[in-house]
């Protein structure tokens, strides 16, 4: 059986490879079509890796000895094993405005990182002696948030006119964070450098009812690159059960509450636009510049992200059971950007999740090692439209399936499967289900101090 199963994760490794590079080569052109990214800094991608995502995010308050939570730094000090992690995720969504509806199918990488425990746990076994003193660091890349769209619409009033919208890009984070561990209290601080590059595009034509091989129409051009350093802290503890063993003696049993917090203040960036608006003149197979309305290159300015908080707390029955719950305030009415100038509203989302193993212990029935996850979210999008903010909501379920490789260490497949809405059912709404495929490699032989007799 587990010859079988390591066979299937180096399998999927593989195909994980071919479905990252093709998505790349795909990047030429717009995959994606969310006309709400055209507002703010496109839409915001969530950050929760494979294994929390199928728990509707519990992000506060989770951490696992084999797993990383990138959002709160404190989990880093409860890491037992190096941790490599990679996503990709695959997604679906349909547009509907009420009269019309049309499907597109987007993907790619998801995420990368490495997390790692400065102290090996091996050693404590060879010294015959349990630390209360845990370090762990990590470094981790995520896409931040992503523009994709290609919509078109028509007025006829005052006169026929067609327009034409178009945008790409998107902001990433590079991410450093570390987190200590003092028995059952942890905090973790995270540094990052946010980046990227958006793009928007906007023609406007007018027929010359004269003419209908001749016409006029405006070609407005932004474009706008961003970076900035960003942080962020959090502090997570553990609230342990005991009961008496046969010696009289209490012992923790297994249960546990975990209470989790992190957040940021604002924080500035740095913005670098540019503007070409120019009217043209069409006819034949050629266009002609009449007119240049703007023409603005290199302006720098400093724009500012909002500062935000998040907490939870999650009931943990060892090997077995996970429950919890997730709060985020994310206070986007300071955000400000010189370079596109559009108001936002401050912005929540509320999670429940669970995650049950039936048996981890099971030798011969692998279906009972596997943990199952469900969860759900609902949160209201900081942007507007038609004075109301944009709604989002999903249900969650996943998979997190142990491989055992050489050495007996245990790696692990995540699957998270969401089904959701976002947008406004008065006006353009979107229904998308979005599959996550991530894979977790853990190495516990990492600072490993060897003895020799």
């Amino acid at each position: 059986m587990s010859n079988f199963w390591n066979r299937v994760f180096v399998l999927a490794i593989c195909l994980s490879a071919v479905v990252v590079t093709f998505a790349q080569e795909q990047t030429a052109s717009p995959t994606s079509n969310s006309p709400y990214s055209r507002l703010g800094l496109g839409d915001l991608v969530d950050q929760n890796f494979a294994a929390v995502a199928g728990m509707g995010g519990l992000s506060a308050s989770y951490h696992d000895p084999y797993h990383i939570n990138i959002l709160n730094p404190a989990s880093y000090g409860w890491l037992r094993a190096t941790a490599f992690e990679v996503g990709v995720n695959s997604e679906y969504t349909r547009l509907s405005d009420g009269d019309s509806n049309s499907g597109i199918w987007d993907g790619g990488l998801g995420y990368m990182a490495l997390g790692f425990p400065m102290r090996n746990p091996i050693n404590e076994t060879l010294d015959r002696r349990e630390q209360n003193f845990g370090w762990g660091m990590g470094l981790a890349l995520t896409p931040y948030s992503r523009v994709g769209y290609d919509i078109e619409t028509i007025s006829t009033i005052p006169d026929s006119v067609r327009s034409v919208f178009q945008g790409n890009g998107g902001t990433y984070r590079i991410n450093w964070g570390t987190g200590v561990r003092y028995k059952g209290f942890s905090a973790g601080v995270s540094m990052g450098y946010f980046f990227g590059r958006i793009d928007n595009h906007r023609r406007s034509f007018l027929q010359d009812t004269d003419n209908n091989d001749a016409y006029y129409y405006n070609d407005f051009v932004d474009g706008t690159s961003v970076s900035g350093v960003l942080w962020s802290g959090g502090v997570m503890y553990d609230l342990v059960f005991k009961s008496k063993n046969d010696e009289g003696k209490l012992v923790p049993n297994g249960k546990k509450i975990t209470f989790g917090l992190y957040g940021n203040s604002a924080q500035e960036f740095n913005t670098n636009s540019s503007k070409l608006y120019r009217r043209l003149y069409s006819v034949g197979l050629g266009d002609l510049a009449r007119d240049t309305l703007t023409n603005v290159q290199d302006e720098k300015a400093v724009g500012k992200l909002p500062s935000e908080l998040s907490l939870g707390f999650q009931y943990e029955d060892e090997n077995k059971l996970r429950l919890g719950f997730n709060y985020t305030l994310a206070n986007w009415s300071q955000y400000v950007n010189p370079a596109q100038t559009l108001g936002l509203s401050n912005a929540y989302k509320a999670s429940v999740g669970l995650e049950y193993t039936p048996d981890h212990t099971s030798y011969n029935k692998y279906l009972k090692r596997v943990r199952y996850r469900v969860g759900a979210f609902y949160s209201n999008d900081p942007r507007s439209f038609n004075g109301e903010q944009l709604q989002h909501y999903a249900v969650t379920l996943g998979m997190g399936m142990p491989v055992v490789l050489p050495r007996q260490q245990t790696s692990f497949v995540n699957v998270a499967l969401e089904v959701g809405q976002f947008g406004l059912q008065e006006a353009l709404n979107e229904t998308y289900a979005k599959i996550t495929l991530g894979f977790t490699l853990n190495d516990n032989t990492w600072f490993f101090k060897r003895k020799f007799n």
